[in-house]
């Protein structure tokens, strides 16, 4: 049986991972991982480096968990040019890390290790279609959960982390755990009262084995959320639960993401012609007003070869 082929990994980042400053410790402890960069000018920067550095073939990972389609169209638009070039037969886009049902299924099994209260979900803001699928996931990830309560805060957005951690306060809460919907901590800000919760295991950002965003400090008491006739118990706090997935099972993905794309390749598919389709259906509708022309959308006609999308979703999701 012959080995797989290796290849050079450039990961792209976009809202979930700071524009990849997230995914900086993967580049670090992996070595077959190159570079992470945003879309754009800085990811085909680092996909040329990646060529000139040796014969192998390189193959680019969009970091979403499924809620940036513009980042799997915007790397291949970075990407086209080189895959034209300098990166003819070498250079595969591959499928988005995740989509919207992995993260729904990753939040899941983090909030199986949360306290009983309230889930509050984290992530940077982005834009509203993006912002807005979030509550979608957290509603979601409520059905058929412990937690009576899960909500949704953006750092720099709103509501933030600590508007959406009263919030669960004044719902009644008496325990607040913050998971995040990316490959960052779930508290980027220092909040007061948060407690260190984290799932064994040290999460992407973590050099030192402690977990992604973890607090020192006591239980934040300003408001009991009690109900009539129960007594007056100050809640617990925030407790910050950690990172989403383990560094292992990132990896994983990235190995399964990476060896799919190169399978495609050897089929004469980059990849890259499917990702600049990625942002068909997202945001504002448009339609042609009577007698308006119309402007081709890339949709296969009769008589024409329909192209190729990777799939969106692996046959497993890791925990």
């Amino acid at each position: 049986m012959t080995r797989p082929q290796s290849a050079t990994v450039v990961l792209a980042g976009g809202h979930e991972s700071d524009g990849g400053r997230d995914l900086a410790p993967l580049v670090a402890a992996d070595p077959a991982v190159h570079a992470a960069a945003p879309a754009g000018r800085p990811l085909a920067e680092a996909v040329r480096r990646a060529l000139a550095a040796d014969d192998r073939p390189v193959c680019v990972v969009p970091m979403t968990l499924g809620r940036d389609p513009r980042l799997v169209a915007d790397s291949a638009r970075a990407l086209r040019w080189l895959a034209a070039g300098e990166g003819r037969g070498r250079l595969a886009l591959a499928a988005p890390f995740g989509a919207a049902e992995h993260l729904i299924g990753w939040l899941r099994a983090a909030a199986r290790t949360a306290p009983d209260g309230a889930l509050l979900v984290t992530a940077p803001t982005a834009g509203p279609f993006e912002d807005a699928e979030l509550f979608r996931i957290a509603r979601l990830v409520r059905q058929y959960g412990q937690h009576r309560w899960v909500e949704v805060a953006f750092e720099g957005g709103d509501p933030d982390p600590a508007e959406g951690a009263e919030r669960c306060r004044l719902l009644g809460a008496r325990e607040v755990t913050a998971v995040p919907a990316s490959f960052g901590p779930a508290l980027r800000a220092a909040l007061p009262g948060v407690r260190d919760g984290t799932r064994d295991g040290a999460g992407v950002g973590s050099r030192d084995g402690a977990g992604v965003g973890s607090r020192d400090g006591a239980g934040k008491g300003s408001r009991d959320g009690t109900r009539d006739g129960e007594p007056a118990v100050a809640p617990a706090g925030i407790r910050d639960g950690g990172p989403l997935l383990r560094p292992s099972a990132i990896a994983g993905v990235i190995a399964a993401r990476t060896a799919a794309a190169l399978h495609t390749l050897g089929h004469g598919e980059d990849g890259i012609r499917a990702g600049l389709d990625a942002e068909h259906g997202h945001g504002y509708p448009h339609s042609h007003g009577p007698g308006a022309a119309h402007h081709p959308h890339g949709h296969p006609h009769p008589g024409q070869h329909p192209h190729r999308h990777h799939p969106h979703a692996p046959a497993h999701t890791p925990h």
